[in-house]
Order: C-alpha cells, then structure tokens, then sequence
C-alpha cells in the first residue's frame, strides 16, 4: 500500500460541537471556531459537525479553506427536510448523512462516529453532545473563553463526582487540537493492546 493511499485511513475524525446561535457567545468564538476547522485539517483530521449554522458552520468553513474534508450528520431525513424544515446549511460540507432521527439521535450518532469532540460555546444541544461524549469516555477539548456552555464544562464536571473524563481545557484552537490529537493517539494505543 502506498504511503498516500495508508495516510488517508489514519485521518483523526474530530467532532467540533457548539452554538448553532451565537449571540450569547464571546467575542472572537466564530474566529476561533474556522481556525479550529483549519487545525483539525493541518494535523490530520477530518471535521465532523451537526451539519448546522453557528460554530459548526464556521468550523467546516475553516477546514474547507484548509483544503480539508468536513462531514456533517443533519437531524433531517432527507436534503429538502435539511433545508427547509430544519432550515439548515448545504455549503461547506463533502457529505451530510440524513439521519432523520432529529436532534437527539443525529447528536448519539454524531459524537459515537467521531474519535473525538471539541466543545466551543454552546447551548443545551451542545452540552448532550458533551454527556454523550463524555459517557462514551471519549476524549474531549473543551475551548475555553467561548462563553455558553464550554466555559461552564469545568464546574459541571467537578460537581458531578464521576471523575476529570478525559478532558482537555485550552483557549488556543491550534493547542486545543494538538493536545487533543495526543489523547486520541493515546486511546487508540490502548485498544490495540
């Protein structure tokens, strides 16, 4: 097998999660969302999202502009649902699996295919992706100084007595990621054995 072809199936599947609506988050969290797209990208990772607007959005913009693969899984069942019931972003995406499960399931199925979540403001949507990811023992980045619900993870984690998870907290994206690639690296080693 070439060097190119084996590259390509070790890319990290990395889930960024966060505000569809943004308007209660920071400042400079849209920024920081694309940039996280484009360093998912740079250190060999394919972005997956909720295929939504906000956070999720300016992070497949990010990874495109990287010349990257971004995925989105949508809570529709079909492209039209996508569209005008969910009224829900096409652009910015290789592929988006219609799930039809609506919310709830699209997110099960979104933070169980990917190797890793990124938390990044956040709503209440964002915080059940983080139970699932965190109950799944997956490990998750959390981008502090977003506002909503990342800059509330820490205090959750902490009063809810079932341990730190496997749990990366950093304000840098490119930090945030380089550090999260280290966990997955880590869990992989650990099934193979």
């Amino acid at each position: 097998m070439s060097d190119k072809i084996e590259k390509s199936y070790l890319k990290y599947k990395i889930c960024v999660s966060g505000a569809a609506t943004t308007k209660h988050c920071a400042d400079a969290t849209l920024t920081k969302a694309k940039e996280l797209g484009r360093e998912i990208v740079r250190q060999d990772g394919v972005l997956v999202t909720g295929a939504t607007t906000g956070v999720p959005y300016w992070s497949a913009i990010g990874a495109k502009e990287e010349d990257g693969i971004s995925i989105g899984i949508s809570p529709a069942a079909s492209e039209i649902a996508h569209i005008k019931k969910y009224r829900l972003p096409t652009d910015y995406f290789d592929l988006i699996m219609y799930t039809g499960f609506e919310y709830a399931g699209r997110n099960l199925l979104l933070t169980r295919s990917s190797d890793a979540v990124i938390i990044v403001c956040g709503r209440i949507g964002t915080l059940n992706e983080f139970t699932i990811a965190f109950e799944d023992k997956k490990p998750i980045g959390v981008l502090t100084g977003t506002g909503g619900t990342a800059d509330k993870i820490e205090k959750i984690v902490a009063e809810s007595h079932r341990g730190p998870g496997k749990i990366v907290y950093e304000s840098d994206p490119k930090t945030l990621v380089k550090k999260l690639v280290k966990l997955i690296d880590k869990e992989k080693a650990g099934k193979a054995k």
